[in-house]
């Protein structure tokens, strides 16, 4: 039986999967492929250069649906535009008065901003529950943080995004952040290293604890595998030790006492149904949630944890993860579960 630990009740919200772009199977085993690599000791071929600095101009966007637009975003954290797809309001043509909560969900490692409408219906879900939906590139390895040498998207996806959405869409100051795998990563040491600024955070399959023992080989493959070099995203995890625990969510636990938390996690290859790749990988992040999990619980800050056998490192359990973490992001946004 799964393990389920809750600080707040569940509901039975759902997402399904969506039938455009790459392939959910394709995907999944790229991500898994990467972790096998990094269990093995993979080692990087390519090389990351800094990013060049340059001023703003004028969002571009793209309509993809009545509620659901692309805006490429002119950034001067990553020295270029980066997109963000949106999911508005069903009432904001009709309540131009009206300032609205925002859902921040973060994509995976070589993913991209697409994916949350590709593989679920996130449009369709959030069909008259009035908030943004808000979806930010994150690069190619989905690690959104402040790379040591190369782009800034901690800053992209926490002060520019926010920005445009506050001027143009009419966001209000209430937010709330969830993400798939290295997303999941994003969602805890954004809502960590920045106390307050999000009102609740969900972690589905996330790298939680990154100075874990074998977490540093696993990241630095998600870098190798995008032909990028290893230190370019926080130097040597060693002599750069304080840099990586300072974007290391288990150590930054204590600044997430105050917004409503969940974490979500399988055993993978352990009671798993066979599907090897998907369920090694969960099963090298499994160690790393639990040791982000009994932080928190040593802090005394609540935290929502399902820990469930099996599982892989798909769209299949994180679909029904966020359904299953969707009453206690609606009850921070303040909307109908």
């Amino acid at each position: 039986m799964p393990d389920r630990t809750t600080a707040s009740s569940r509901g039975t919200a759902g997402v399904s999967a969506g039938t455009a772009g790459v392939s959910r199977r394709a995907v999944t085993r790229a991500a898994a492929a990467t972790g096998l690599a990094a269990l093995f000791g993979a080692t990087a071929t390519g090389t990351a250069g800094a990013t060049t600095r340059r001023a703003a101009t004028a969002p571009r966007v793209t309509r993809l649906g009545p509620r659901t637009l692309d805006v490429s975003l002119p950034s001067a954290a990553l020295g270029r535009s980066a997109p963000v797809r949106l999911v508005l309001p069903s009432s904001f043509t009709t309540q131009p008065g009206r300032t609205y909560p925002v859902l921040y969900l973060l994509h995976g490692a070589h993913d991209d901003y697409t994916s949350w409408t590709r593989e679920t219906d996130i449009v369709a879900f959030t069909e008259g529950r009035e908030l943004i939906v808000a979806m930010p590139d994150a690069g190619p390895t989905g690690i959104p943080t402040a790379w040591r040498s190369g782009p800034d998207y901690e800053t992209f996806q926490l002060t520019e995004v926010p920005a445009l959405l506050a001027r143009d869409y009419r966001a209000s100051a209430v937010r709330v952040v969830a993400g798939v795998s290295t997303g999941g990563y994003g969602a805890m040491a954004h809502a960590a290293r920045h106390p307050g600024t999000f009102a609740a955070a969900a972690s589905y399959s996330g790298i939680l604890d990154t100075t874990a023992p074998g977490v540093p080989s696993l990241m630095d493959a998600i870098v190798a595998r995008e032909n990028l070099a290893p230190l370019s995203l926080w130097g040597n995890p060693i002599l750069n030790l304080l840099t990586w625990r300072d974007f290391n969510p288990r150590a930054r636990a204590a600044g997430l006492r105050g917004t409503a938390l969940y974490v979500s996690s399988g055993s993978g290859v352990v009671g798993g149904s066979g599907d090897w790749l998907p369920e090694a990988l969960e099963s090298a992040l499994w160690p790393s949630a639990h040791a982000f999990t009994d932080t928190l619980t040593r802090l005394r800050v609540p935290v929502t944890t399902h820990y469930y056998a099996g599982g892989g490192h798909s769209w299949t359990y994180w679909k029904r993860e966020f359904a299953a973490s969707w009453p206690m992001l609606a009850g921070a946004l303040g909307v109908a579960a």
